[in-house]
């Protein structure tokens, strides 16, 4: 009995977090928040990236994912709560939407 209580008490001193640091979860969160990754169209650090090259209309067009890691946090979190410019709507909660941003600036924090 003993055993169990000490091997449980760390569960319940740290909570099931404590499995995972924050900016792992956030690696993951930005891999597949809701369907596609973010990655896919942002790059894999937010850099930006060409999502597509196409014609329309005879005309060739780029579809890039713009730039999001240089982005301050009220401009980041507008850009997840509207659809605008192929952007799809996630519904992300605040604390996800925080751990993405923390991501995106995991090497300012490291400065």
């Amino acid at each position: 009995m003993q055993h169990i209580i000490f091997l449980t008490l760390p569960i319940f001193l740290f909570g099931a977090s404590s499995f995972i640091t924050p900016v792992e979860y956030a690696s993951q969160l930005y891999k597949n928040p809701r369907g596609i990754g973010c990655h896919h169209c942002h790059g894999e650090n937010g850099e930006g990236k060409i999502v597509a090259n196409y014609v329309h209309k005879k005309v060739q067009k780029t579809f890039e994912g713009p730039r999001i890691n240089s982005l301050e946090y009220s401009k980041f979190y507008s850009a997840l709560n509207n659809r605008v410019d192929g952007m799809p709507r996630y519904f992300l909660t605040q604390k996800e939407i925080e751990a993405l941003y923390l991501y995106l600036h995991k090497d300012d924090n490291n400065k």
